[in-house]
């Protein structure tokens, strides 16, 4: 499985794996017994356990490598202790810096020595193509004139984050021999490519020569530009600032430079060069956070998700068929069944409530009000009906809420989907019309669903011993009949779902965290909130609908139509008889389109399918660009969850691409890289 896709970004830490269970992990893998003790060689824990270089012609010396980060005795062989340990450091906040660390520590001794650091690097990608001065000034102010300093952990954090600076400025004077203080275009693109590889996403590394503009690139420019890359987290930090968290609003270049005034380290520079990046990919004079993102590095973060499945059924966006957009409608309607039937099973007893109370007249029959308030209803049918009283209706509402959901929450997603520019943006009004046609096209189902489940639910009212079932309904409204009251069906479900989807949108955006990414929890909190306003703001059709759709008992009021209904709730009850079952009305759809969201959402996550389309926003993981490849199976646990995206970590953070094949290899397939 690529690892490209399962990194997200989240302040927690992992959990440590249990003894017993890491022993039985160990044991699986260890391949050697020395006096009663086993031991996993390099290529147990490298190949075999981390499912890295899986190649028949791997490279030797780099699974040494990456196996010393883990044998701290330096013995060749790694104990259980060793493994162990190795699991701790992964579960520690700063286990990258420490993973890199071990990688240069090559005695073991808690330092790095100038020969240490001289090994490692001389066996990067990197230094084989731009050769580093290892005796030059710079290492000689880590590791002392006659390179006999020893650096610590601390130290090496700086060395390191330094070392590629140095690395690039070195780069440059060699391109630059006569000291002019320029390179050509192509020498800048070598340079960067090569230097700058772990930095580069494709929009960036297919338009460095046309940023120059056939230009030559003067120093100040080249430093400037591997600092805006190594910056990229930061100018999304002042884009936010520039427009309020709002990540769809385009900003214009005076607008960033205002805001980046307050950042010493953005300079005017870095701003007109990301101007010209974003120039020479969309070009337009604003850009906006999906700009950003397209030319972000992407670097190693800590949190790691499961997927239950992953398919790519095309390759490219371009690729998308009509047969592929039906296969995408229909993976979304299955999803979303499954979501709107848990959804409304959570909420299935408020429902109720608000459908009793919603029923219940006042003026026209002496003695009937049987409720005083939602929670009274709420303990009498408990104590008349039983605790399954509360799910009365239940297996006729989950037999259409399931088909009601998922067709609501296809077509949003469908004409969401039509309505998004290329950027990834969608205006408010194309949001609303989107939520309408969800609202509008699923009364075909919920009309009949609504009115079955409305005298089921009123039916436990009636003294009666017969009990009343869901297909004699069906059978005594016939087909027309279930349709009744759509009129007051489509005046509820229009407004809300116009009002719910554009809402639950923007919230999820605002609680988002700095990448973008929403947890659960978020998710979660986004749908329930929405559900407010679009929940009480079309409470009087739901009370006229309600009144259509249930039988009058003798002596009560009967209906016509939505407008005779109308007038008659309104001059019989007065106007607040419209808001009747209100706070029900919120506290079952604010939960329910929570729940179904959430649910919905987490769905798409854990059984990813790229149909070239759009995902949630909010819910694209982090993709590291990473040479790295893990089997990634179950028995990676507590820390070594981190293993393979922490070594993908010390290479796109820190650029330390280590050969993936062995020399016979390489020479056979020039120019071949870790990339897999």
């Amino acid at each position: 499985m690529p690892l490209t896709k399962n990194s997200v970004t989240t302040p927690s830490f992992l959990k440590r794996a249990g003894t017993d269970k890491l022993r039985e992990v160990f044991l699986k893998y260890a391949s050697l017994q020395r006096d009663g003790e086993h031991y996993m060689t390099s290529e147990d824990f490298v190949r075999r356990f981390l499912g890295l270089f899986s190649e028949a012609a791997f490279n030797d010396d780099s699974v040494r490598l990456l196996a010393g980060i883990a044998d701290t005795s330096k013995d060749g062989l790694i104990s259980f202790s060793e493994f162990q340990a190795f699991e701790g450091l992964l579960c520690t906040p700063d286990a990258l810096y420490r993973t890199a660390f071990q990688l240069f520590d090559r005695q073991g001794n808690g330092n790095v020595s100038y020969a240490d650091f001289a090994e490692v690097v001389q066996k990067t990608e990197l230094h084989s193509k731009i050769p580093f001065s290892l005796d030059g000034p710079f290492i000689k102010r880590y590791f002392g004139d006659k390179k006999q300093r020893l650096i610590n952990y601390a130290e090496f954090t700086q060395l390191l984050h330094d070392f590629h600076e140095e690395h690039a400025m070195e780069a440059f004077r060699s391109k630059d021999p006569a000291g002019t203080g320029f390179i050509s275009p192509l020498d800048f693109q070598d340079i960067i490519v090569k230097v700058k590889r772990h930095l580069l996403t494709p929009d960036v590394k297919d338009n460095l020569v046309a940023v120059t503009e056939g230009h030559k690139v003067s120093f100040p420019y080249f430093i400037a530009f591997t600092s805006l890359l190594n910056n990229m987290e930061l100018i999304k930090q002042v884009y936010l600032q520039a427009t309020q968290g709002n990540r769809s609003e385009p900003v214009t270049k005076d607008q960033l430079l205002y805001a980046a005034q307050t950042m010493s380290q953005i300079t005017p520079l870095e701003i007109d060069i990301l101007f010209q990046l974003t120039g020479t990919v969309q070009q337009t004079g604003r850009i906006d956070y999906s700009d950003l993102s397209n030319i972000a590095p992407e670097h190693y973060t800590k949190h790691i998700t499961h997927r239950l499945a992953e398919i790519k059924a095309v390759e490219s966006p371009a690729d998308r068929s009509a047969f592929i957009q039906v296969l995408e409608s229909s993976y979304r309607f299955t999803l979303g069944s499954f979501a709107g039937a848990v959804g409304a099973t959570v909420v299935y007893p408020i429902d109720l409530v608000k459908t009793r109370m919603q029923n219940q007249r006042a003026g026209s029959y002496i003695g009937e009000v049987a409720y005083r308030n939602s929670w009274d209803c709420f303990k009498k049918v408990i104590r008349h009906e039983g605790a399954l009283g509360l799910y009365r209706g239940l297996l006729p509402q989950l037999m259409g809420v399931a088909p009601e959901k998922a067709i609501k929450l296809t077509v949003n997603d469908l004409v969401r989907d039509k309505l998004t520019d290329n950027r990834g943006n969608i205006p408010l009004w194309s949001e609303i019309l989107a939520g309408g046609c969800a609202g509008a096209s699923q009364v075909v189902f919920t009309n009949p669903l609504e009115i079955v489940k409305i005298r089921l639910q009123v039916a436990g009212e009636i003294a009666s011993g017969n009990k009343i079932r869901a297909w004699s309904v069906v059978r005594e409204l016939g087909l027309f009949g279930l349709y009744k009251g759509a009129r007051a069906c489509l005046l509820r479900d229009v407004p809300f779902s116009a009002i719910y989807f554009p809402t639950y949108a923007h919230t999820k955006a605002m609680m988002a965290d700095k990448n973008g990414y929403n947890h659960p929890l978020t998710l979660l909190a986004a749908g329930a909130i929405a559900g407010v306003p679009a929940a009480s703001l079309v409470t009087p059709a739901d009370v006229i609908k309600t009144r259509l759709q249930v039988v009058a008992r003798s002596g009560q009021t009967t209906y016509t139509g939505v407008w005779d209904a109308t007038k008659k709730i309104m001059a019989e009850e007065g106007p607040r008889a419209f808001w009747k079952g209100t706070a029900a009305r919120v506290f079952r759809s604010s939960p329910q389109f929570g729940v179904t969201l959430v649910t919905y959402e987490l769905m798409q996550r854990l059984f990813y399918v790229d149909f070239g389309g759009t995902q949630p926003r909010g819910s694209e993981l982090l993709k590291p660009a990473t040479s790295l490849e893990s089997a990634a199976t179950q028995d990676h646990i507590g820390g070594y969850k981190a293993a393979v995206p922490l070594l993908a970590g010390v290479e796109s953070k820190f650029g330390l691409y280590l050969p993936r094949f062995g020399r016979g290899a390489a020479a056979a397939t020039p120019g071949t890289t870790t990339a897999s």
